[in-house]
């Protein structure tokens, strides 16, 4: 539902539960594209059907992209973060600053989430 309100309309995207996680775990790595079970695999409490689901919202939304290899069995999607996406890390790498500035978090101690391993 359009509101008129870019602040509403983003956070029926980026409010929805694993949104933000699945983002980071795109994101982390020196590997740009990642298979389904890659991500699935650092969230093992995250259903498949939700990250599916999930995933197709994204694509949807311009966030990431999806490449299908089908001349291997099984086929082979694999899933990056677009431009759109890699810029909405550094509003996350903001989140994670915003909350390291008001907790106390002794587990984080990288600046980037890139290699990070949680």
């Amino acid at each position: 539902m359009d509101s008129g309100c870019a602040v509403y309309n983003a956070s029926n995207l980026v409010g929805k539960k694993w949104t933000l996680v699945i983002l980071l775990e795109l994101y982390k790595g020196e590997e740009k594209w990642k298979r389904y079970n890659q991500i699935k695999s650092k969230m093992p409490t995250l259903t498949p059907k939700m990250l599916s689901t999930r995933l197709k919202e994204l694509e949807r939304e311009g966030v990431i992209q999806k490449r299908v290899d089908s001349t291997t069995i099984p086929i082979k999607s694999e899933y990056s973060l677009t431009k759109r996406g890699e810029e909405f890390i550094d509003i996350i790498k903001q989140i994670k600053l915003w909350t390291l500035k008001y907790k106390d978090f002794k587990r984080c101690k990288n600046q980037d989430c890139k290699s990070c391993t949680f």
